[in-house]
């Protein structure tokens, strides 16, 4: 299965949060699975970083490798991306989380989030 991870569940995976559901810790470390990181949340992220709402060890640099040494793809943002997020209902006014909706949907895959909103969209997700 393909699963594209929202931002917080990636940094919860990261920093080993208990706030990731077992479910969604298994999905990620499962060898049967690709991961994937959307270049979109490396975006959230460096804007966090930089207004200091979150900090990672070496900054965006620092989280890039992490996502490598964890074995994520990083998923470039593609004009097919954004078609279809021109396509989404306003279920969701967070600009990341509907690219991220966005691209799951174009590249068939499923989405890792625990946020309840994007799981209004028609593309598959779980938590």
């Amino acid at each position: 299965m393909k699963l594209l991870l929202d931002t917080h569940v990636i940094i919860w995976f990261l920093n080993g949060d208990v706030r990731l559901s077992a479910r969604a810790r298994d999905a990620i470390l499962s060898r049967a699975n690709q991961k994937f990181a959307s270049i979109v949340t490396v975006w959230e992220v460096a804007i966090k970083l930089s207004l200091q709402k979150l900090s990672f060890r070496g900054g965006v640099t620092g989280f890039l490798h992490l996502l490598e040494d964890n074995d994520f793809t990083l998923l470039p943002l593609d004009g097919r991306h954004l078609v279809e997020l021109e396509k989404l209902p306003w279920l969701h006014r967070d600009p990341f989380d509907r690219l991220l909706v966005a691209a799951a949907f174009v590249e068939n895959m499923s989405l890792i989030t625990h946020d309840q909103n994007m799981r209004l969209y028609p593309v598959p997700c779980f938590w």
